[in-house]
């Protein structure tokens, strides 16, 4: 470490002996993420990973990336890091897990302005919940500072993630047929989309914040701040139980973009908004940004983080596997073929 520093590198604003710290606060971390293919440590200009093909006729391996967007604006108005990387982690893996695969690692980027190890640190450590959430290993990363790009006080992060299924397990929503019954699993409010109409909505600052709502029954920040469920253990479980036709994660785009993405343009989805109640944060950002619905349900998960579709005849042990994984499951609606890709009723 006292080889590497360079002052006048330091001047620049870049502190290399600061990274090595935080890699040395992240160690126990990333360790706790464990998982048997993993080879090696932190420290090699790659992560390792062997991964089991056994028992496999033709393994496919799925990827995903993604960002955790302007919530990180929430989380520095909260001066609070350590749920942001469970985002980050999320916005990839329960994209994987649509596709039926089995998430085996993931890495992370982080950019800031000032490298901070014990921020660092904190970001790090919501990433390692996230990827044990998962059962995906963390087997490596990039922490850059960048002075003069980013403000001291603010970073951004993403993730990239791969996964494994064999082909024959796969979930494409080519056996989605009329009937078939759409199941949705509760959020845990906004996610991490939107976020740019939230902070316009509520003009968002280290003043109002900290607002008390007695509709949420907290603090608008300690509302927004609640990381993205990860979907992971429940679906595959899931999949042992039954056949699962197709998986929307919604996120940017809501219902309107997400949901069709499962199945072809021949099939309908036809969801009734009084299947289950729509948390009071929804509420709070139509009435205050005078939103109007059809906008809600294109911009917000509105309750539902995943639309799960299986057929009629499996949809009651559907349900038990799920809410016996810890999910709260909505019979949302069912599939039809209609001219329109998603029609929400009343």
């Amino acid at each position: 470490m006292e080889n590497s520093y360079s002052e006048s590198y330091k001047a620049a604003g870049v502190d290399v002996t600061a990274g090595y710290k935080a890699v040395e606060l992240i160690k126990g971390y990333v360790e706790a993420t464990r998982t048997k293919g993993v080879i090696g440590g932190l420290g090699g200009f790659g992560g390792l990973f062997r991964p089991d093909f056994a028992g496999m006729e033709d393994p496919v391996l799925v990827s995903g990336t993604d960002g955790v967007g302007t919530k990180l604006k929430i989380a520095f108005c909260l001066n609070k890091h350590d749920t942001v990387g469970v985002d980050a982690v999320a916005m990839c893996v329960n994209d994987i897990v649509c596709s039926g695969a089995a998430p085996l690692f993931f890495l992370d980027y982080i950019a800031l302005g000032k490298n901070v190890p014990e921020r660092v640190a904190e970001i790090v450590k919501g990433v390692a919940d996230g990827c044990r959430q998962a059962g995906a290993a963390l087997i490596g990363g990039e922490t850059a500072e960048m002075p003069g790009f980013y403000p001291e006080n603010e970073y951004d992060i993403a993730g990239f993630s791969v996964g494994l299924v064999d082909r024959k397990a796969m979930i494409d929503g080519s056996k989605i047929q009329k009937g078939d019954v759409l199941l949705g699993l509760a959020s845990n409010g906004v996610h991490s989309n939107g976020f740019s109409l939230v902070r316009r909505v509520f003009n968002i600052s280290e003043k109002n914040i900290h607002f008390y709502c007695e509709d949420l029954g907290c603090t608008l920040g300690e509302e927004l701040i609640k990381p993205t469920r990860i979907y992971v253990r429940s679906i595959l479980e899931l999949m042992k139980q039954v056949e699962v036709k197709g998986i929307s994660h919604i996120t940017g785009g809501g219902f309107y973009e997400n949901v069709p993405r499962m199945f072809d343009s021949s099939k309908t989805a036809v969801i009734s908004k009084s299947s289950y109640d729509v948390p009071p944060i929804f509420g709070l950002i139509a009435h205050t940004g005078g939103i109007k619905e059809r906008d809600m349900y294109n911009t917000f998960n509105m309750g539902v983080g995943m639309v799960v579709c299986v057929s009629e005849a499996e949809a009651d042990k559907a349900v038990h596997s799920l809410e016996s994984t810890g999910e709260k499951v909505i019979r949302l609606g069912y599939i039809d073929e209609l001219p329109d890709r998603v029609i929400i009723t009343d």
